[in-house]
């Protein structure tokens, strides 16, 4: 087989690329190694940055995100009792987020793709790269037991935190930062209407909470937990009595109880593999960086991996120019670490850690005392929630 650009992994990130590609004129194909049942199985994040809904445009899979997604012009921050409301569209001259699950932009990008006819091998198994330092790197797979060629010009890596990509680099070839964190969410989704109409993200003495949606009717709430907590001793009861304590009076009191669809806990890390590029693969998304879920950009910054890379390999056969390949992982990282330091701020903001003293208490108080007093403070807040520009 043969591809101008070979994908792993049909995520978001890769299913993404490859819409835009293959809108471009651009020949494609993309590996997964899990079952498509499994990948639209996912459940993950759910808020959209202003950027990646432009960019679900231009890729033409909005249709459904137009009619679905739920436009938030700003959410709230709770403390000792207390909401403060964070005006995204009145701080940032118009901007917002919208909430639309995963799970759904997936399915958008896997039944675009299979309207474009092009070729996603799913179950591929014992992937392998090779040439990747040459001028025609290729990869070898098994499906339904066969053993199969793939060569190409370029290799994108889109395949997730645990994917081959990465892990085909030796380490010295790559200089990794990370930071794991003492705690994890513990997150229940439910069908019944959401507490609030925006999100609520709450900082309580008994740890972080938070209260999401995937849709006007389906909610998604997050309790901050220890690491060494298992799902199973975590009953829906106690989900949300333990919520609700850590949610102020009107919020709580909103919350409408069902049984769980889904419950998971999440651990929390910072994590980034420099550089993104490796001769011909290049990286993005989870397989060169994870932010902890508490400013939303995980999704958002495999997007803008996608639009940087995209941008540079159209560049490629369009102008016959390598300028854009030879800037990706800077222009990517310039944007990833940004992102990064506000992951960090957030979790640091919102959540008590094992270790906290007095002075760490009284930073954290006087934090939110100055979010409520500082329209600047408020300001740097909301455009890095709506999403730096790419």
């Amino acid at each position: 087989m043969r591809t101008q650009v070979a994908i792993i992994g049909a995520g978001p990130a890769g299913l993404l690329l490859g819409q835009l590609l293959s809108r471009a004129g651009i020949d494609n194909v993309i590996l997964e190694r899990r079952s498509l049942d499994y990948v639209l199985s996912r459940i993950r994040a759910g808020v959209l940055e202003q950027g990646m809904v432009d960019l679900l445009h231009e890729a033409g899979v909005s249709d459904r995100l137009e009619r679905e997604g739920l436009v938030h012009d700003g959410f709230s921050l709770a403390y000792h009792g207390a909401l403060h409301r964070i005006d995204l569209k009145g701080l940032t001259g118009g901007r917002t987020v919208t909430v639309y699950g995963q799970t759904e932009v997936t399915r958008d990008l896997v039944e675009a793709r299979h309207a474009l006819d092009r070729p996603t091998i799913y179950e591929a198994q014992d992937v392998a790269l090779h040439d990747i330092d040459g001028t025609s790197p290729r990869l070898t797979f098994t499906k339904d037991g066969k053993a199969h060629e793939l060569t190409c010009d370029f290799i994108a890596g889109c395949d997730g935190y645990h994917g081959i990509s990465r892990a085909s680099l030796p380490e010295t070839a790559l200089q990794i930062f990370e930071r794991v964190y003492p705690f994890g969410w513990l997150g229940l989704l439910v069908d019944r209407p959401p507490a609030s109409h925006e999100l609520v993200y709450a900082g309580h003495e008994r740890g972080f909470a938070l209260c999401s949606m995937r849709s006007a009717e389906r909610s998604r709430y997050y309790i901050q937990v220890p690491l060494e907590e298992r799902v199973e001793d975590w009953s829906d009861e106690a989900f949300f009595d333990e919520l609700r304590q850590r949610l102020p009076a009107e919020v709580a009191e909103a919350v409408v109880t069902g049984p769980s669809i889904e419950k998971s806990i999440a651990p929390l890390r910072s994590f980034v593999a420099e550089p993104l590029r490796f001769g011909r693969l290049f990286l993005a998304g989870d397989a060169a960086h994870i932010v902890p879920p508490t400013g939303a950009k995980g999704l958002n910054l495999a997007a803008s991996d996608v639009r940087y890379l995209f941008d540079a390999l159209r560049e490629h056969y369009r102008d016959h120019s390598d300028a854009g390949l030879d800037s990706y992982s800077a222009r990517a990282l310039a944007r990833v670490w940004k992102a990064e330091r506000f992951s960090w701020w957030m979790t640091n903001l919102l959540h008590r850690f094992p270790e906290r003293d007095g002075f760490d208490g009284r930073i954290q108080e006087t934090e939110f005392a100055y979010l409520t007093q500082s329209r600047a403070a408020c300001t740097a807040l909301a455009e890095n929630y709506v999403g730096l520009p790419y």
